[in-house]
């Protein structure tokens, strides 16, 4: 990606914290009810990243929904998982793309949503959702 610059200054936030997303958090527990398509759904109002262009932060309610096959996530493992989202700068399409990646290779769902309905900034209101399900 080009590298955007307004007088001079370097205009990037998404390269100097990448490093810091800990998918190593993330924990699972045995789901004791396999075959049974229950639909899990967590919400949380606490997601925080930094736009890559401006480098102001971005808040978000994150929406997770997914149907467990054998796993589940560990809350307080999701809930530090997406605090150490906190100084990235990522750009929200980025965003719920990646955590689905992540949350996706963690718990081996048969389907899962991820959706960031994001605060109003400078007038605009975004919503930005991705979803997966096993073929």
């Amino acid at each position: 990606m080009k590298k955007q610059k307004l007088q001079g200054l370097d205009r990037r936030y998404d390269v100097e914290h990448a490093d810091t997303i800990d998918v190593d958090v993330l924990e699972t527990i045995p789901y004791e009810y396999a075959g049974k398509d229950v639909v899990v759904n967590i919400d949380t109002e606490e997601f925080t990243a930094v736009c890559p262009y401006s480098g102001l932060p971005d808040f978000a309610t994150m929406k997770i929904d997914y149907i467990p096959k054998k796993e589940i996530i560990e809350l307080r493992s999701l809930k530090y998982y997406l605090m150490s989202y906190r100084n990235v700068g990522i750009y929200q399409e980025h965003a719920v793309n990646r955590i689905l990646r992540d949350l996706v290779k963690c718990c081996k769902p048969k389907w899962m949503q991820v959706v960031a309905d994001y605060k109003i900034r400078g007038g605009v209101h975004t919503v930005t959702s991705v979803e997966w399900e096993k073929k």
